[in-house]
């Protein structure tokens, strides 16, 4: 799959791992020392030549070793890391702290384990209200085409959402509008709403049809603009990593990010539609202060539905092998802990 015969795996899979923990360029002494193949230092240069030309690794000019790149670090968690398992104290560790409790103090709980354990940064998106019910709507007529749509839910959380319409409608077609839509949504999620009444509004004046079609899309993003928060633990974590310190302009920016919230949690997002563990390598993301990071994701489930997800952040230089099975477990004790009764 990767295109290398064993003998440039083996190298390459030797060089990442070093640069892991050593942190420094990996020339071919020790490579040569840790790979456990019999190959004159002249071999060892030019299969990293040939790896270098590829883009898997790249030489530094203050140095006659290489790194791996982001290309390399793919390559490397694709089809050449071996996960460990973890330790037994950690797996009894993160089995202490998920237990079934009030969801946002186990959710908490998570994020704070996820950066313990890997000393770099935990994140956990909240579970997301998708089938929040509705208790009441009403619409308010402002001005000049403006409507405030105002949704009540079962839980008492109030939403307002200002609608931009093609006509000025009358408090009395607004009344009727919102009478018509309450004898629809008592005790029903937004998307059963949206089906039962588009279902009818072949019956309804066609503007009348606008005016509810507007609300229900406005209501879906009201509802899901709760829904994209997160628990982050753990930031000052990254303060302390080498690679992240020489630079402290770029790590204001993965700060600056955090606060921000809404390109993470859309990264986030995309971990809830995979299967199982996802790494994000530097440029992968598609958010520009992440570009020498790596976001390792899993999501986490209730009653077989995906809810949220969990994650951890730190460099690309991170020990995937360790940090991969650390949010695995995790997200798995995070589903149990929620689901239980």
């Amino acid at each position: 799959m990767s295109g290398l015969d064993p003998r440039a795996q083996t190298l390459m899979k030797t060089l990442v791992e070093r640069f892991i923990a050593e942190g420094q360029p990996i020339g071919s002494r020790t490579l040569s020392k840790y790979s456990g193949l019999e190959l004159s230092p002249a071999t060892i240069r030019n299969v990293m030549s040939d790896l270098e030309d590829m883009g898997f690794i790249t030489s530094p000019h203050t140095s006659a070793g290489r790194v791996p790149t982001a290309l390399g670090y793919r390559l490397f968690v694709d089809t050449l890391l071996t996960v460990k398992s973890l330790a037994g104290n950690e797996l009894s560790e993160i089995k202490e702290a998920i237990q079934p409790d009030q969801p946002t103090r186990v959710i908490t709980q998570a994020s704070q384990l996820l950066s313990q354990l890997t000393q770099f940064a935990g994140i956990v998106v909240v579970p997301r209200h998708k089938q929040a019910r509705i208790r009441q709507m009403e619409f308010l007529n402002l001005s000049d085409k403006r409507i405030l749509l105002i949704i009540v839910t079962a839980d008492g959380d109030v939403q307002n959402r200002i609608l931009f319409t093609q006509r000025n409608f009358s408090q009395a077609e607004l009344i009727e509008a919102a009478n018509y839509l309450n004898q629809h949504c008592l005790d029903l999620d937004l998307e059963q709403v949206r089906v039962r009444v588009m279902d009818e509004l072949h019956q309804l004046r066609s503007d009348m049809t606008a005016l509810m079609s507007a609300a229900m899309q406005a209501g879906n993003q009201a509802i899901s603009d709760t829904s994209t928060q997160y628990v982050i633990s753990g930031e000052r974590n990254l303060l302390g990593v080498e690679d992240f310190s020489s630079n402290m302009g770029r790590l204001r920016r993965v700060f600056d990010l955090f606060e921000q919230k809404t390109g993470l949690a859309q990264l986030l997002e995309l971990s809830t539609r995979a299967e199982g563990v996802q790494v994000f390598i530097g440029g992968e993301s598609g958010i520009a202060p992440l570009d020498e990071c790596s976001v390792v994701a899993a999501p986490y489930a209730v009653d077989g539905q995906v809810v949220g997800t969990i994650g951890v952040i730190g460099p690309t230089r991170m020990a995937y092998e360790r940090v991969i099975p650390i949010v695995d477990i995790t997200a798995r004790l995070l589903s149990s802990a929620l689901a239980a009764p």
